[in-house]
Formats: structure tokens, C-alpha cells, sequence
């Protein structure tokens, strides 16, 4: 009998059902696949990739859970609520949470509007407050749950020209170190992934040399994968990571 090197692997998440939010490319997308593939039912949002949502809806049932894409903007509350509701209803289950929708809209102060920073913080930081606060009922009523907020190197050390991305990521820090303090006692964990400089379709943009530059800064001398950050994520939303709250795990090449 051949056994694939597939079975073999322990699955972490076997049973568990996850929201990953944002998820119809880069991270996201990565973070729902490596779940599905450690046997978690994923339920994942999306807004304007409507194609690519539906498509990695798709490829994930390949791996033979529970799969659902529901097309969301987690930055108005009704919304988010609508989602969390909808899920348990169709799933019957909410275990982990990652909150990983994100936008950027770089520019120095002396030229950014008050819409580029309104939209970014909404999208960014209240969003996470809107999905943590309806996802959070859920998860007291069952007495677990793993809560993964995505943040950034720069909500850590902040960079010139992205004062509004380094506040709200800053925020989600703040946030989610609140969180679990207040939800420790129900068993429900919260945590923060601050990835580095990763490769992603937004990356692929950049000139190359600029990409050089900034890898030789890094310790590892190299660019981050998006598989580097899901497996951190299938770290903190396993039980492997059962006594781990409140922490900011770096995935940055040692930027950090």
C-alpha cells in the first residue's frame, strides 16, 4: 500500500473551522490553503476579487473539507456581524479567526488626505474590532477559540511615507493584546503575526534592484514566502499553541 507523504502528515487543524478575511490573494490566500490542508473547514472572505475568490473556493475543496467564500467588507459592523452569524449557521462552528484584510495608501503626511486615512484605518484596524467583537460571542459560548490579527513590521518600528498603515497596524497590536487579557479566562487566545518583507502579487510590481536593496538588509538575505506566514498562522491557531496569548510572533528574516 502507498502511503503519500500527504497522509503521513499530522494535520493540526483537524475539525476546527477558520474565517481567514481577505483571502482571495497573497497571504490570505496562503493562510486558507495551508488550513484546509491541516484539515480545517475554511470559511474566507473577499470583496473586489470576485473571480479570484470563486476560484479558491474551488481549489480548496480539493483537500476534501468544508469550504465557503463569502464575498464581505469587514470594515462596516453590520456587515461583519451578518458574516459571523452566517457562518455558524453554515459551518456550526467558529474556532479561529484571522484577520488579515489589509490596504495600503502610502504617502508622506504633508500629502496624505483625510480619505486615505480614514479608509485605511477602516479597513485595517476596525475591521479587525468589528470581526474579534461578533466573533468573540461565539467563541465564550464554546469556551475556545484562537483570534490571529495580521500586523505588520512597520505597525512595530513604523516607516516614512505609510503613517497611516504603521497607526492601524500599531492599533491591531494594541487591540489584540487588550483582547487577551479580557478573553483569557474563556480560553480564547489572541495573537498578532507581524510579517516582514513578503512576496506577493503586490511585490511583483517592484523593480527588481529596489527588491535587492532591501533583501540585503534583511539577516536572511532574503524576501519572505507567503508559506512562511501561514505556517506561523498554523501555529497559533493549532493547540500546539495552547499556552501562547498576547504575543507578536515577527515573521521578518530577523528585520526585527
Amino acid at each position: 500500500m502507498n502511503i503519500t507523504k500527504q497522509e503521513i502528515q499530522m494535520k493540526l487543524l483537524e475539525g476546527k473551522t477558520a474565517l481567514v478575511t481577505g483571502a482571495s490573494k497573497g497571504i490570505g490566500r496562503k493562510i486558507a490553503e495551508k488550513f484546509a490542508e491541516h484539515g480545517a473547514n475554511v470559511a474566507f472572505t473577499y470583496l473586489s476579487s470576485v473571480e479570484k475568490g470563486e476560484a479558491l473556493e474551488q481549489e480548496l475543496q480539493s483537500f476534501g473539507t468544508k469550504v465557503k467564500g463569502y464575498r464581505s467588507d469587514a470594515s462596516k459592523f453590520d456587515e461583519a456581524e451578518k458574516l459571523i452569524n452566517d457562518i455558524v449557521a453554515d459551518f456550526g462552528a467558529l474556532d479561529i479567526v484571522v484577520n488579515n484584510a489589509g490596504i495600503t495608501k502610502d504617502g508622506l503626511l504633508m500629502r496624505m488626505s483625510e480619505e486615505n486615512w480614514d479608509e485605511v484605518i477602516n479597513v485595517n484596524l476596525k475591521s479587525v474590532f468589528n470581526v474579534s467583537k461578533a466573533a468573540s460571542k461565539v467563541m465564550m459560548k464554546a469556551r475556545k477559540g484562537s483570534i490571529i490579527n495580521m500586523s505588520s513590521v512597520v505597525g512595530v518600528q513604523g516607516n516614512a511615507g505609510q503613517a497611516n498603515y504603521a497607526a492601524s497596524k500599531a492599533g491591531i497590536i494594541g487591540f489584540s493584546k487588550s483582547l487577551a487579557k479580557e478573553l483569557g479566562s474563556r480560553n480564547i487566545r489572541t495573537n498578532v503575526i507581524a510579517p516582514g518583507f513578503i512576496r506577493t502579487e503586490m511585490t511583483d510590481v517592484l523593480d527588481p534592484k529596489v527588491v535587492q536593496g532591501w533583501e540585503e538588509g534583511i539577516p536572511l538575505k532574503r524576501a519572505g514566502e507567503t508559506e512562511d506566514v501561514a505556517n506561523a498562522c498554523v501555529f497559533l491557531a493549532s493547540d500546539m499553541s495552547s499556552y501562547v496569548t498576547g504575543q507578536v510572533l515577527s515573521v521578518c528574516g530577523g528585520m526585527l
